[in-house]
């Protein structure tokens, strides 16, 4: 599955945990997505902390894991 195939969806960054996790809570549907880093963010030591707005790739065979792909200002 390429990354052309993700869904995506806005969100907020509720916690961070171990591992580079991060848990996300959607707009549409109120649902919470475990999701890490892609790596562009990291090879850019994009930060992010809880509150922060978040796009999250989302695979359609997997609703509950994605990769955060974008942070908003």
């Amino acid at each position: 599955m390429s990354k052309d195939d993700l869904i995506d969806i806005q969100g907020t960054v509720v916690a961070v945990h171990s591992g580079g996790l991060y848990r996300v809570q959607v707009d549409s549907g109120g649902h919470e997505v475990l999701a890490q880093l892609s790596g562009r963010m990291r090879r850019y030591r994009i930060k992010v902390v809880p509150g922060d707005r978040v796009t999250v790739g989302v695979s359609p065979y997997d609703p509950a894991r994605g990769i955060i792909t974008f942070r908003a200002r």
